[in-house]
C-alpha cells in the first residue's frame, strides 16, 4: 500500500493542516526540516523514505487566490523530481486541460471546487485525472452526482475527510469501506486521520490503495522502519 506525503501550501510555505479549518493553518514546525520551505520539507520527508509522489493542496488556489506556482516549479526542479498530485481548486475546462497536459502533474478535481459535474463528465476517462470526494464537518461538499453516480469516477478516487486531517483520530473507516464498495476496480485513496502502522494495515485490509499522510510522518509515529516494512 502506498503512503503519499502531503504538502499543504499557503503563501509559498508548507503549513500544518488542522481539521479543514484553513484560517488556523500556520507554517509547519517539523523535526524533518529547519524551515517551512517546500523543498526543504520535501527533502526532509525523503530522508525518511524515497517517496516518489507527493500530494499538494494549494490552499491559496483552492480559496480563489494566487496559485503557488513557484513552489510547484521548485518541486519539479528537484534532483529526483517527484510525481505531484495537485489540488489547486480547478473549476474550469481550460485550467484542467492545461494541467492534464503536464507530464509531471496529476490534477486533483476537488468536489468542493465544483459548481456542477460538467468537468467530471468531460474528463472522467482521462487516466491522469484524480477525483477528490471532499467531506467537511457538515457533510459532503460538492454536486450530489459526484456521490450518486460512481460511473463518473476516474480510476483514482480520494476520500478526503477534512475533519480528520491533522486530528490523529484515525481514518474514517466506515466511509472508506462504503466508497470502496461503490468504486469497483478503481483505486481508493484515504485522506485524513492516519495515525500509525496499525491504521495503514487496517486500510490495506479494506482494499484501500494508498493513504495521504502528514502528521504521523512529522511526529515520528511512522518511522523509516515502518515505511520500509509497509513497502510504500
Amino acid at each position: 500500500m502506498r503512503i503519499i506525503p502531503v504538502l499543504d501550501l499557503k503563501g509559498g510555505e508548507v503549513v500544518r493542516a488542522q481539521q479543514g479549518k484553513r484560517d488556523r493553518y500556520r507554517p509547519i514546525v517539523t523535526p524533518l526540516s529547519q524551515t517551512s520551505d517546500v523543498v526543504a520539507v520535501a527533502e526532509g520527508l525523503r530522508r525518511l523514505y524515497p517517496f516518489a509522489t507527493f500530494y499538494i493542496a494549494d490552499l491559496d488556489a483552492i480559496e480563489g487566490g494566487t496559485p503557488n506556482s513557484g513552489a510547484l516549479a521548485r518541486l519539479k526542479a528537484m534532483a529526483e523530481p517527484p510525481e505531484l498530485w495537485v489540488d489547486a481548486g480547478i473549476g474550469d475546462e481550460k485550467t484542467l486541460s492545461a494541467a492534464l497536459a503536464e507530464p509531471w502533474l496529476y490534477p486533483v478535481l476537488g468536489s468542493e471546487s465544483q459548481q456542477d459535474d460538467a468537468l467530471l463528465r468531460r474528463f472522467c476517462d482521462h487516466p491522469e485525472l484524480i477525483l477528490s470526494l471532499d467531506f467537511f464537518d457538515d457533510g459532503f461538499r460538492g454536486p450530489a452526482s459526484f456521490l450518486d453516480e460512481p460511473a463518473l469516477w476516474p480510476q483514482k478516487v480520494i476520500v478526503m475527510t477534512l475533519a480528520k486531517v491533522g486530528s490523529a483520530s484515525g481514518p474514517d473507516f466506515t466511509r472508506l469501506e462504503a466508497i470502496k464498495a461503490m468504486a469497483g476496480s478503481r483505486s481508493v485513496v484515504a485522506a485524513g486521520g492516519v495515525r500509525n502502522e496499525a491504521d495503514i494495515r487496517a486500510l490495506s485490509s479494506l482494499g484501500i490503495a494508498a493513504a495521504l499522510v502528514a502528521t504521523s510522518l512529522h511526529d515520528g509515529t511512522l518511522t523509516p522502519g515502518h515505511l520500509a516494512t509497509l513497502g510504500t
